[in-house]
């Protein structure tokens, strides 16, 4: 079945930076679009970025020019690299394929 495992987040600085990771499996990944998304505390989800099977990406307004979606095909893993972080960034965040999701990773952005 589809599985999706999130990795990476943890406690940052306000400006710092944080990579995410998320393997994948139990489908095709090399032709899915692949997304991340977020779930800030009493908020509802907010879809921040995604990436289709040939590497185009697309990007919410919110963190365009400080996020950076990536893929690698070959090892059925999608990556974030966040840039400049803000508190506002604090979340859950969710690698998702279609309805599918993985268990999320918690970013905290506070000094």
């Amino acid at each position: 079945q589809v599985r999706l495992v999130e990795s990476g987040g943890g406690l940052v600085q306000p400006g710092g930076s944080l990579s995410l990771s998320c393997t994948a499996s139990g489908f095709t990944f090399s032709i899915a679009t692949m997304h991340w998304v977020r779930q800030a505390p009493g908020k509802e989800i907010e879809w921040g970025s995604g990436i289709d099977r040939i590497g185009r990406q697309y990007y919410a307004d919110s963190v365009k020019g400080r996020f950076t979606i990536s893929r690698d095909n070959a090892r059925d893993t999608l990556y974030l690299q966040m840039n400049s972080l803000k508190p506002e960034d604090t979340a859950l965040y969710y690698c998702a394929m279609g309805t599918f999701r993985g268990q999320g990773t918690q970013v905290t952005v506070s000094s």
